[in-house]
């Protein structure tokens, strides 16, 4: 069979492909697209987009508990758990059909099939109807990542959980134990904790949440102690002994220098990702690769002519917008524009626990690492007229300024609808805003984000009211 010829062959359907692919296709690219499973890739089907259904269950059953709070009745709130899995795997599927209508809207060939690059410009796919060649000028690598699996720690699918069996439970556990307190982790803790499961956490690092502002952090965890967790810091799993006839899993649990068993029904192994960068000939082409990820510059360039890598095979941070973000630059690029390259410092971060987390820029240990000489402010919930009104008074906002410019270093937070509030700061360090700017912006009420306000009023010590 001939070869089809495009300008841009695109090799992965997630938030970094297809983003990649629409963006190439709307400045006159011919592009095809290669996705060996879903449309939407991990995050659409099986991350970012069913989790948060699920969350939104567990948030819905939160409240229902609270119902007496807020001057309602329910009698005796349940779930069935069938259903709010059938609804979380709805809502990925709508979504990832979306994706395919949005190709043929843009006139993008789509091939089913795994790809491999054979030689410079030259692509092959093994499709269920056999071979397709494909040669474009530019080729976008955008393969994503995978769960990491340690040696001993890996998952089954029957006691012994990765993300996407998590994401279709068909069972409730009763003794949960989440192995690490990333995003993934925490918000898997988080939903089975306020589904009824005893839920712990062992956390390798010295705090949860580990990439988040220390306080932030710690306030966290507070909560989530709050709630029935038991957290392990600086602790490690040695070891799993499973007995699937007893449905039971002893984990073999290292802290403060001794091992102590402990007994669950279900383990969620969370210990990060791992990028996708097998079979695809990248060794052959001289792509170099640092521990499972795609070493690129700052403009996504591999090292070889016309290869592109993005989203989570170039690396941290492993975030969908990051990705969605590099494929449109790289798609600019190739159309010969002059985008501005992606700033990891400027990506923020989210997580849909309960209380929600999100940041963006430096925290204000590694801004002081980095020399600066910082202002910072904050500001609790429990001082903000709509957080109370809300029932959700446990939460806190805090901004880092550089003190000599009036730089928005970085924002950090924790607390009701966080996930959607940090925008504001986003688009704040985006136009290179400073503390003046923030201080004389006229925030509406009664709102959480007069809460970002008073944050930033509080690091200038002209914090109302606290």
């Amino acid at each position: 069979m001939a070869a089809q010829n495009f300008d841009v062959i695109v090799i992965g359907a997630g938030p970094g492909g297809y983003v990649a692919a629409i963006r190439a296709a709307q400045l006159g690219q011919k592009v095809v697209i290669v996705e060996r499973e879903h449309m939407g890739g991990i995050c659409l089907n099986w991350g970012c987009i069913p989790t948060k259904a699920l969350l939104r269950s567990s948030e819905v059953f939160h409240l229902m508990h609270r119902a007496k709070d807020f001057g309602l009745s329910v009698e005796k709130p349940d779930f069935d758990l069938a259903a709010v899995v059938k609804r979380s795997r709805n809502v990925a599927g709508q979504l990832s059909s979306g994706i395919g209508h949005l190709m043929k809207k843009n006139k993008i060939t789509t091939v089913m099939g795994t790809a491999r690059i054979t030689a410079k410009g030259k692509v092959s796919v093994k499709t269920d109807k056999g071979t397709e060649e494909l040669t474009a000028k530019n080729i976008v690598l955008a393969t994503g990542a995978r769960a990491r699996n340690l040696p001993g720690l890996e998952a089954d699918g029957d006691l012994v959980w990765a993300y996407k069996d998590a994401l279709k439970a068909s069972r409730m556990p009763k003794d949960l134990l989440v192995i690490g307190s990333g995003a993934i982790g925490i918000e898997f803790a988080s939903f089975f904790n306020t589904m009824g499961a005893k839920t712990t956490v062992v956390e390798v690092m010295d705090r949860i949440l580990p990439v988040e502002d220390a306080e932030i952090s710690a306030f966290a965890k507070k909560q989530f102690v709050k709630q029935g967790m038991t957290i392990m810091e600086k602790a490690v799993v040695k070891q799993l002994d499973r007995d699937p006839k007893a449905g039971k899993v002893t984990a073999h649990i290292e802290a403060n220098g001794k091992v102590e068993t402990k007994v669950f029904d279900t383990v969620i192994s969370a210990v990060g990702i791992v990028g996708n960068v097998e079979d695809l000939g990248l060794e052959e082409l001289g792509v170099k690769i640092d521990r499972t990820h795609v070493i690129t510059d700052e403009y996504c360039h591999t090292g070889v002519e016309g290869l592109y890598a993005i989203g989570d095979i170039a690396g941290a941070p492993w975030l969908a917008h990051k990705a969605s973000h590099e494929g449109v630059m790289v798609a600019e690029l190739i159309a010969g524009k002059h985008p501005h390259p992606v700033k990891p410092e400027s990506i923020a971060g989210c997580t849909y626990c309960y209380p929600q987390v999100a940041s963006v820029g430096y925290s204000e240990a590694k801004a002081k690492e980095l020399g600066y000489d910082v202002k910072v402010g904050k500001f609790p919930f429990i001082g903000n007229g709509k957080a109370i009104a809300l029932g959700e008074p446990e939460g806190m906002i805090k901004t880092v300024f550089d003190a000599k410019t009036g730089e928005l270093l970085g924002a950090h937070m924790v607390g009701a609808e966080v996930t959607e509030l940090i925008q504001g700061y986003i688009v704040g360090r985006q136009l290179e805003t400073t503390e003046e700017d923030l201080m004389n912006t006229v925030f509406p009420h009664p709102t959480l984000s007069e809460m970002m306000h008073e944050s930033v009023l509080d690091a200038y010590d002209r914090v109302i009211h606290m």
